[in-house]
């Protein structure tokens, strides 16, 4: 697939990791996510969204 036409979404933390589960914990880092407010403009595929679901509460996500 053409990297010009993979779809993309930006994912900004707007909670606190602190204090939650080291599994959520893990996928806000795996997301490359540091502290409150950074964002990140990843490729949207499965694995990502399934890391996005698990933590959905803590982010704010766009499609770009």
């Amino acid at each position: 697939m053409n990297s010009n036409t993979t779809k993309k979404v930006r994912v900004t933390l707007v909670r606190s990791r602190s204090g939650r589960g080291r599994v959520h914990d893990a996928c806000v880092t795996g997301l490359g996510l540091r502290r409150i407010g950074s964002q990140r403009e990843l490729e949207d595929t499965p694995a990502v969204r399934g890391m996005i679901r698990k933590v959905s509460y803590l982010l704010k996500v766009e499609e770009v």
